[in-house]
C-alpha cells in the first residue's frame, strides 16, 4: 500500500453516504458486496474512527475484500475515490484514446481499467467546443471496413490490461478454444485388414481351419493412443492475473470431448502443490474455479517452484506422466529457492515427459533476457519456451505441442544465456 497524506475529514453526515457509494463502485468492479457488508463497514468505521488513512483503508478492506484477487481492484478504487478529487478526468484518460502529440499515452496498471469503469458508471466526456462557436456538432463518418474487430483486438490485448467487460469477453472466447493433439503410434499392434505387418500366427490359425491350406495372409497394424495433458500453473502474486485466465482455458480443454487428450491433469502451486484435476471436471466454469480456489490456499502468495516440482516428481509423476504425456509449465520463473535444486527437479521432470512446454508471461516484454537465477536454471530443460499473456499466444499452443521442432524463444534465450 502506497503511503499517502492523511485524509481530511469530509462534511458531517456524508461519511455513511460516501462509504455506500464507494461500496457500489466496488460491486460494479466485480466484488461480491451486499447490503449487510455495507452496514458492517459503516459501523466498523464508526468504531475505528476516521483519523488515520491506513486505519481507514484496512477497516474497509476487512469489510469488503474476501478473496486475494480482489485486493488490486479495491486498492485502485480506494485510491481514486478517497484521495484524488479529479479522479473522473484521470479515469477518462484511461477510458478514451488520447490524441497523439498532445499527451503521452500509457497503459493502465493492473485493475485500473476496472476501477475506472466502476467509478464512471457510464459517464461520458464531451469534447469541448471553441468559446463562442455557434456551429453545430460535425457529423463524423468512419469507414470501419479495414479496422480490426473487437475479437481481433482482444486477442492481442494483455490479460493484465483488460477491463471487467473485456475480461468477461476474453473468457467467453477462451471457452470456445480447443487444444487439439495428434494421436501417438503405440508399439502394440492389432489385427487390421489393411495393415502392413504380416500376422503369421493368425494366418496359420486360419489355415488350420481350412485343412492347412493358406488362402489369405492376415495383417496387423500399430495401434494409436492419445496422450495425457498435465498442467502445472503458478498462482503466486506475480502470476495471479494470468493464472485465472489460463485456468478458464484449461477448463474448456478438459471438457471438450473432441480435443483428443486421454486425460487433463491440472496442478496449481505457489508455496505448495495442489491437485485441482477433479474440480475441472465440473461443467460450470465458475463453480469449478471457485472450488479450485477454495482448495488452493496459496493464491497470490509466495513462490517455491523448486519445492513444488519436487512434490510433483515425488508424488504424482508416476501416476499422471508416461505414454507420451505433454506438460505445460505456466510460471514466470521468479524463484528464491536454491537454483541447483530447481535445475535438478526440472531435469527430472523433463526426462519423465515427452514434451515440456514453458509458458512465461514475462516473455511479452521486448528485450526479455534470462537474468533471474530461477529462469536460467529452468530454461535448459524445456523443449519449448513461449509467452502466454493474451489469447493469441494461447491459440498457438496447439502448433507448439504437435510440432516437435518448435522451440519458441528457447534458442534465442539460450544463446543470450551462454553469452
Amino acid at each position: 500500500m502506497t503511503d499517502y497524506a492523511p485524509l481530511s475529514l469530509p462534511e458531517h453526515g456524508k461519511l455513511a453516504h460516501n462509504i455506500t457509494h464507494f461500496a457500489r463502485a466496488l460491486r460494479r468492479a466485480g466484488l461480491p458486496i451486499g447490503t449487510g457488508q455495507i452496514l458492517d463497514a459503516i459501523r466498523a468505521v464508526e468504531a475505528a474512527g476516521f483519523s488515520e488513512r491506513m486505519d481507514f483503508y484496512w477497516t474497509l478492506h476487512a469489510c469488503f475484500v474476501r478473496r486475494p484477487e480482489h485486493r488490486d481492484t479495491f486498492a485502485q478504487i480506494f485510491r481514486l475515490y478517497w484521495r484524488d478529487p479529479q479522479f473522473l478526468e484521470q479515469m477518462m484518460s484511461l477510458m478514451l484514446p488520447a490524441v497523439r502529440g498532445v499527451q503521452d499515452e500509457r497503459n493502465a496498471r493492473a485493475a485500473e481499467k476496472r476501477a475506472a469503469e466502476a467509478l464512471l458508471d457510464g459517464a461520458t466526456r464531451e469534447v469541448p467546443k471553441p468559446e463562442g462557436s455557434k456551429d453545430p456538432d460535425p457529423e463524423i463518418e468512419i469507414d470501419a471496413s479495414f479496422t480490426a474487430s473487437t475479437e481481433e483486438r482482444l486477442k492481442t490485448l494483455d490479460f493484465e490490461q483488460m477491463s471487467t467487460e473485456e475480461m468477461a469477453e476474453a473468457k467467453r472466447m477462451l471457452s470456445r478454444l480447443t487444444l487439439p493433439v495428434k494421436p501417438l503410434q503405440s508399439r502394440r499392434t492389432s489385427a487390421d485388414l489393411f495393415g502392413k505387418r504380416p500376422d503369421g500366427r493368425r494366418t496359420l490359425r486360419a489355415a488350420l481351419r481350412q485343412g492347412g491350406e493358406i488362402t489369405r495372409i492376415e495383417h496387423r497394424a500399430h495401434q494409436t493412443r492419445w496422450p495425457n495433458l498435465v498442467v502445472l500453473c503458478d498462482i503466486s502474486g506475480s502470476m495471479s492475473a494470468y493464472s485465472r485466465v489460463v485456468l478458464h482455458f484449461l477448463h474448456a480443454v478438459a471438457n471438450h470431448k473432441g480435443a483428443g487428450w486421454a486425460r487433463v491433469h491440472a496442478f496449481t502451486f505457489g508455496t505448495r502443490l495442489t491437485n485441482i484435476t477433479r474440480h475441472l471436471a465440473t461443467r460450470d466454469v465458475d463453480a469449478a474455479l471457485a472450488a479450485a480456489g477454495a482448495e488452493a490456499q496459496d493464491w497470490q502468495g509466495g513462490t517455491r517452484i523448486g519445492a513444488s516440482l519436487r512434490a510433483f516428481n515425488r508424488d504424482w509423476s508416476r501416476r499422471v506422466l508416461g505414454q507420451g504425456s505433454v506438460v505445460l509449465l505456466i510460471t514466470d520463473g521468479l524463484d528464491r529457492d536454491d537454483p541447483a535444486a530447481l535445475a535438478h527437479e526440472m531435469q527430472r521432470l523433463h526426462l519423465s515427459t515427452r514434451r515440456l512446454i514453458w509458458i512465461n508471461p514475462l516473455l511479452r516484454w521486448e528485450g526479455f533476457a534470462p537474468k533471474a537465477k530461477g529462469i536460467a536454471a529452468m530454461l535448459p530443460y524445456v523443449d519449448c519456451f513461449r509467452s502466454g499473456h493474451n489469447i493469441a499466444t494461447l491459440e498457438t499452443l496447439a502448433a507448439a505441442i504437435s510440432n516437435a521442432a518448435d522451440s519458441g524463444e528457447k534458442t534465442r534465450l539460450m544463446a543470450a544465456l551462454r553469452a
